[in-house]
């Protein structure tokens, strides 16, 4: 069967009345989240994490997907009204989405920033499903060596594109892995770290570990940094609507926003933050009258191309997500977790194995997408009125409800234990600006690598040279050496010419 008709029989099995349900519910929390600042998609799916751990595999995969989508378009709503991006991709948005609302063209900036959403997302849901499979025959091949190079590639350049230190990130990365080694060694069936508890004995839970992180973290972070003002909101005034020269200037950005999120969503190192800054500085540089006087004072294509970069950037990270079982993104790491608690690992083998669900949420995003453009313009005023909530209930609520999860997943003493230790490791990581998600990252991937490794040293009888000695591995394993190298050396040219420049200024 082509691609096209999986893609059908997945449209019909997502238009399922409670798949839709899920969808529905799925965007409309992530356009909440993604309206609500200081609140990501990340966060909203690893607190759902435990609630949904007794549902169904695929409605509640749908949602979560359906609140990554969602947690895209809202953002831009806080960005283009407040200045205050709900989502670190809509940062862009903010430029320009910002002054187009001082001047009065609030809703033309809303509009195409919807628009141009649904137009990136639809264009790159579809570019997922007829690209996946290819990946997914290409990955086939791979051997434990290749999939153990595969994963050294993926923890190098999530500690790289994470936080503003390579050595930050690695560190990260390592607490993960740390934590990964806790529990019995599946292997040899010898306990490891365990330190005589027996509730350590099956290791740490992905799901307690990315609920204590992401939410509780997050919740301590923003009460002991909370500076107690207020922002303005700005009203929409006039017509929400584009008139036809901002339907003129809108499409191009449109397109090229999304065929440059797309790629660099699904690389390992991409993401949509650094799309959306791309497309921006791209949009600026083509810009023509009367654009490229607007600049800088509420350029319509400033927000119409990457708000189209962001969306297509998060369509493009479900590409490794789903092919290869590699996170590109914090909200795609604890999607993954969101897998693995239903007994699945995303890679090649799912396609083979479970296709009808892999297609049914591939379709199901193109559903959601609809349904994301329906909810967002009608409805803007109500999204507006979410930033009323003050913001001490905000995060109470969030603790409350992380809490509640945790115990309903998994009622235990020593779990809520564990909940409020690695909160407070997460709360402190953020005070000493250490990355989240490498952690996740290294809890989740990091026996597989272990497994990996393994294989591969059993079936050359402990020869190390033989990770070298394939094709595609070497290959990997030089990319991955670039990943952490590459920054560390463009940081020292940077500094080299401050300097130089520093030093010129002196004389």
């Amino acid at each position: 069967m082509s691609s096209f008709d999986f893609l059908m029989q997945g449209l019909g099995a997502a238009l399922d009345p409670m798949l839709l349900l899920y969808a529905l519910i799925g965007v409309t929390l992530g356009t909440m989240v993604g309206v609500l600042p200081g609140i990501g998609p990340a966060l909203t799916v690893a607190l759902l994490l435990p609630v949904t751990y007794g549902l169904d595999p695929a409605g509640s995969l749908i949602m979560f997907a359906g609140i990554y989508y969602g947690g895209m378009y809202g953002g831009s709503t806080t960005s283009i009204l407040l200045n205050t991006p709900g989502e670190s991709a809509s940062i862009v948005t903010a430029l320009e989405g910002n002054k187009m609302a001082r001047r009065g063209r609030g809703g033309p900036a809303l509009a195409t920033a919807a628009i141009g959403s649904f137009v990136a997302g639809l264009i790159a849901t579809l570019l997922l499903a007829f690209l996946a499979p290819h990946v997914v025959k290409l990955a086939l091949v791979f051997g434990p060596r290749d999939y153990f190079a595969l994963m050294v590639l993926a923890f190098v350049t999530v500690s790289a594109a994470f936080g503003d230190s390579t050595l930050r990130g690695l560190t990260s990365l390592f607490v993960g892995l740390a934590l990964a080694c806790i529990g019995i060694d599946q292997l040899t069936g010898q306990a490891r770290l365990a330190w005589g508890v027996p509730d350590l004995l099956d290791g740490i839970e992905v799901t307690t570990l990315a609920v204590a992180m992401f939410a509780v973290g997050e919740a301590l972070a923003i009460a002991g940094n909370h500076a107690g003002t207020d922002d303005e909101v700005i009203a929409v005034k006039g017509s929400v609507w584009m008139n036809r020269s901002d339907w003129k200037r809108s499409w191009v950005p449109w397109l090229r926003g999304t065929f440059i999120g797309f790629p660099i969503g699904s690389m390992p190192a991409g993401g949509a933050d650094i799309a959306s800054f791309l497309s921006y500085s791209t949009e600026r540089k083509l810009a023509k009258s009367p654009g490229k006087e607007e600049f800088g004072h509420g350029a319509i294509e400033g927000v119409a191309g990457p708000e189209a970069a962001n969306n297509a950037a998060a369509a493009g990270t479900l590409v490794p997500l789903l092919t290869l079982g590699l996170p590109t993104t914090a909200t795609a790491a604890i999607m993954l977790a969101g897998f693995q608690q239903f007994g699945l690992q995303p890679g090649p083998l799912l396609f083979a194995t479970n296709p009808g669900l892999v297609w049914s949420l591939i379709a199901s995003l193109l559903i959601a997408n609809l349904m994301l453009l329906v909810l967002n313009l009608p409805l803007i005023g109500l999204w507006v009125k979410l930033l009323s909530i003050p913001r001490p209930w905000l995060y109470a609520g969030i603790l409350m409800f992380a809490t509640l999860g945790t115990i309903g997943a998994n009622p235990s003493a020593f779990e809520l234990g564990l909940l409020l230790v690695f909160g407070i490791m997460g709360y402190a990581m953020r005070l000493f600006g250490y990355p989240i998600a490498p952690v996740v990252v290294g809890l989740i991937l990091g026996p597989m690598a272990e497994q990996q490794l393994r294989r591969a040293l059993s079936i050359s009888q402990g020869d190390w040279t033989t990770l070298f000695q394939s094709g595609v591995s070497a290959t990997l394993l030089a990319l991955s050496a670039i990943a952490l190298l590459l920054p560390l050396v463009l940081r020292a040219i940077g500094r080299g010419k401050a300097l130089s420049q520093f030093g010129g200024d002196e004389d």
